[in-house]
């Protein structure tokens, strides 16, 4: 199998709700969209010298309109995958808990809100990160009890 994806530097969050429940992005479903109509994180890729941090506190604001600071990340996993045919992505990926959901202006995309024990079912709908991203989280809500 070939997978036709240009190298790409991100850093994404999966934000948890002041009530419990997880928000994610529903990708719009636009010809041409790298994985449209699936469901992401939000975060996105980084720009010039920004850190990872910078680069994941920046997106999130940008696409759901609520700014965070540093100490609010919780780092979940760093993802390097290179593809022998050319590409691969880089990032890294946190946890922000304490959303208040009632507070956010989605403007990539569409809010989707479950509760956290509808994840293992969404997998399957995610992009190829944010499955990997997702299924690590719903270990580490496992250990974290």
């Amino acid at each position: 199998m070939s997978i036709d994806e240009p190298y790409r530097e991100v850093a994404a969050a999966i934000l948890v709700g002041t009530c419990g429940r997880l928000l994610f992005q529903q990708r719009d479903d636009i010809p041409g969209l790298r994985y449209a109509g699936m469901v992401g994180l939000f975060g996105g890729h980084h720009e010039g010298d920004e850190t990872r941090v910078e680069t994941v506190l920046r997106e999130v604001e940008e696409e759901i309109g609520i700014a965070f600071t540093a100490d609010r990340l919780e780092p979940l996993a760093t993802l390097s995958v290179r593809y022998p045919t050319g590409g691969g992505i880089d990032g890294s990926f946190f946890v922000i808990r304490g959303v208040p959901l009632d507070r956010i202006t989605v403007t990539e995309g569409s809010p989707l809100i479950i509760a956290p024990a509808e994840l293992p079912a969404l997998l399957g709908r995610m992009t190829p990160s944010a499955c990997y991203i997702a299924s690590l989280f719903i270990e580490s809500e496992r250990t974290r009890r």
